[in-house]
């Protein structure tokens, strides 16, 4: 007996796709309805009705609204660091830092209820999302941090790095006036609209030893230009190694104290001038 099911023409056909399950009818439901709602309140009501579930279902699954919006953000965030991991990374951790702002302002532009749930304030839901997505961009500062190219710490720059792009696709989804009809051509033009790339270049400047790698983003860069410090440099950059490869040389509470030594290093001002060391203070 044949497991397969034979269609009317005679051709093997795999056995039928499961449906869905109440928990992901609720969610896919939810994220449709965040998605045409214009920026109005979803109640529960529409969602259970879209979803042919009843209240109680939604409770058992989501313990109430909140959680239901919770994993719709989590599902959000999968498919944002979904698009954000399917870069290609070049040698060129400019190059890289510079797509992934690209990346991050198209996702916003083309789900822009659901970037506003993600991202915008006053969500409740927020923290955990920013937080991760500061890890993400974090990861590929420290590639410059390696390079001797980054004049503050990888998580400092990613900070203002991420705050300026949310700025900017949030700015841009308020100020899109398109019909959906334009989508495409819509999203190509914010993406590359100069509020969005200059915005970018300058943050990217502001956290780099030599600003002009920006615009050349296959040049090197060396540490101590436009007064800051050489070792402030060299700290961010041993720090960063440091951490990404984990050296068993030093004893737990060594590597503690000298990550601490080079985290104070890597602070210093950036108008502190190189200065030999006083014999005295040595020791």
């Amino acid at each position: 007996m044949r497991d397969d099911v034979t269609d009317l023409a005679g051709e093997a056909q795999g056995p039928p796709t499961p449906a869905p399950s109440p928990r992901e009818r609720i969610l896919r439901a939810a994220l449709d309805l965040v998605a045409d709602s214009g920026g109005s309140p979803v109640s529960t009501r529409q969602i259970t009705e879209r979803a042919g579930v009843t209240a109680p279902t939604l409770y058992h699954h989501f313990g109430d609204k909140d959680g239901l919006m919770g994993a719709v953000v989590a599902r959000g965030f999968e498919e944002f660091m979904g698009r954000e991991g399917s870069i290609e990374r070049s040698e060129s951790p400019i190059h890289d830092i510079k797509g992934l702002w690209d990346v991050h302002v198209e996702f916003g532009v083309t789900h822009e209820q659901l970037y506003v749930l993600m991202f915008g304030a006053g969500t409740g839901l927020r923290p955990a999302v920013v937080v991760e997505a500061e890890r993400l961009l974090e990861r590929e500062l420290s590639r410059l941090a390696v390079a001797g190219q980054l004049a503050v710490p990888p998580g400092e720059a990613a900070r203002a790095v991420l705050a300026s792009n949310i700025g900017v696709t949030l700015m841009l989804i308020a100020e899109s006036s398109e019909t959906p009809a334009a989508a495409e051509a819509r999203v190509k033009a914010l993406v590359a609209s100069p509020l969005s790339t200059q915005t970018r270049n300058a943050v990217l400047r502001s956290v780099l030893i030599d600003p002009s790698i920006v615009d050349t983003p296959h040049a090197g860069a060396s540490a101590g230009g436009d007064g800051q410090p050489s070792y402030v440099a060299a700290a961010i950059a041993l720090n960063a190694t440091l951490q990404s490869s984990h050296p068993d040389q030093l004893s737990g509470t060594e590597m503690k104290l000298f990550l601490e030594w080079l985290h104070r290093l890597s602070t210093t001002p950036a108008a502190a001038p190189d200065r030999p060391l006083d014999p005295e203070q040595t020791g």
